[in-house]
């Protein structure tokens, strides 16, 4: 009974608050490294090209059929008229996915390779109440993300428009002239 009571409220989830229940579904899912932000934020076309892929091959590893799951989740959510907003140097969460205008924000651990240790060493800079102006200070002042990391997060958008260092040049600053 209890497995059939709980059926039932995940299912009322599933119809009536359809963007909780995704962030609490990908939030499972990115704790056991099972959605890779750089495959699923790119659409519905690349969701199904990839869940294509992963089909059609014969020797699929366990990792690609747990990540086969959740990028049929992700495509049942993008047919279902839902999209995700990039991951964000200034708002992202290090682990929850967040509910922002009618969409899904995903968190730092979303992106593939980058871990917990990272995520939370970019969330506690970020609210100790540093601001960042470039990709330097995040580089200094979380040392536990690396510039592999960084090139990710610049890949998916997640810096914005930060300058890559702090030096400013003689020639930008009198672009306007």
């Amino acid at each position: 009974v209890a497995y059939v009571m709980m059926a039932f409220r995940i299912a009322w989830f599933k119809v009536h608050e359809p963007l909780a229940y995704y962030s609490a579904y990908f939030y499972r899912r990115s704790q056991k490294d099972g959605f890779d932000a750089e495959t699923m934020l790119q659409g519905i076309d690349k969701c199904r090209s990839e869940i294509r892929r992963i089909s059609e091959k014969q020797d699929a590893t366990a990792k690609e059929q747990d990540m086969l799951t959740t990028l049929e989740a992700v495509y049942e959510f993008y047919l279902r008229g839902f999209s995700f907003l990039n991951i964000d140097i200034n708002k992202s969460d290090a682990y929850r996915f967040q509910i922002e205008d009618g969409k899904l924000r995903p968190p730092f651990v979303a992106i593939n390779g980058l871990g917990g240790a990272a995520a939370e060493d970019l969330m506690n800079c970020r609210l100790s109440g540093r601001s960042f102006v470039s990709v330097d200070d995040i580089s200094d002042a979380c040392p536990k993300v690396q510039k592999s990391h960084l090139e990710q997060l610049k890949q998916l958008g997640a810096l914005g428009d930060l300058p890559d260092s702090r030096q400013v040049s003689l020639f930008d600053a009198f672009e306007g002239f």
